[in-house]
């Protein structure tokens, strides 16, 4: 099962909004995460594992990486299309990201975000990532 650099990516359009933007009219570079959780949503929708389904099957999946390299700033009323890839998934999930220009094809910003499963009934940290992720992903695989 570690086909998942192959398989599973998603990807999401957003149009830099101007609350986004600093006096520069160039996006602040926090909110690069914010367009990765886009990103991130987008990809676990397309294995039926998105937040709340992480929630119904007893898990939460706190953020305790991230990781960004600005390569081009966006700017406001810019699109961008922001790529998301599952990497890793057997003992955490590790989710690739590039954000691009869709026009150009140029790369704005990359970068990677690890997730743990964390037992919401008891808040204890999981070693290896629970059966229903790999369940979540058969099926995925299986389409």
């Amino acid at each position: 099962m570690s086909g998942a650099q192959a398989f599973l990516a998603a990807s999401a359009r957003v149009e830099v909004p101007f609350h986004d933007v600093d006096a520069m009219n160039v996006c602040w570079h926090g909110n690069y995460l914010k367009y990765f959780e886009i990103g991130r949503a987008a990809l676990l929708r397309a294995f039926d594992y998105d937040y709340r389904e992480m929630q119904a099957s007893g898990y939460l999946w706190p953020i305790v990486e991230a990781h960004l390299k600005y390569v081009r700033p966006a700017v406001y009323g810019q699109q961008i299309e922001v790529r998301a890839q599952l990497l890793e998934f057997e003992n955490r999930l590790k989710v690739g990201y590039e954000i691009v220009d869709p026009v150009t094809g140029e790369r704005l910003t990359r970068g990677h975000t690890i997730q743990v499963a964390i037992d919401a009934a008891t808040r204890e940290l999981q070693f290896v990532s629970p059966p229903v992720v790999f369940e979540k992903l058969e099926r995925a695989w299986a389409r």
